[in-house]
């Protein structure tokens, strides 16, 4: 069984390109995509646990069937205002080195098939800390797919 890390490339900037398929979704208008291995489950909004002088990027703390799993806030990571009030995030569960850790993001799209051949460096518009956890960009037809680094996302 092949799966995204079989097909690496660079760009000629260093950056690692991927082929393989990716889970996709939106956050303030925008589409990312983390690699599907890393991804575990979706949820609808839960339930949270607000953690007392935790960075402003951890939202809270998720009962999952017992496991208590860190809550990151993607828009905060990413610079981006906060979520509409009366606006439910949508959880992605994800699976690093052994660990759950929950990303709230605004809405799951689809798995796409990914080729290296697509990606280009972020798009010069990121700043600030988008930038860092952005590895790069695919273009799909009419939109462009902005590839989350989810190890540097969920590490404060």
């Amino acid at each position: 069984m092949t799966s995204a890390t079989d097909f690496k490339t660079t760009d000629g900037t260093g950056v690692v390109a991927t082929s393989g398929q990716l889970a996709t979704f939106r956050l303030d208008g925008d589409l990312y995509g983390i690699e599907v291995e890393h991804v575990q489950e979706v949820l609808k909004s839960q339930g949270l646990t607000r953690v007392p002088l935790a960075p402003s990027a951890v939202a809270g703390l998720i009962n999952l069937r017992g496991q208590v799993v860190t809550a990151i806030e993607l828009r905060e990571r990413l610079g981006r205002p906060p979520r509409p009030e009366g606006t439910d995030a949508v959880v992605i569960v994800v699976r690093l080195h052994g660990e759950a850790v929950s990303l709230l993001v605004d809405s799951i799209a689809d798995v796409v098939d990914v080729d290296a051949a697509d990606f280009e460096a972020p798009p010069d518009t990121l700043e600030g800390q988008a930038r860092d956890l952005i590895r790069g960009a695919y273009k799909l037809d009419g939109q462009l797919l902005l590839a989350l680094d989810v190890q540097k996302a969920v590490s404060a």
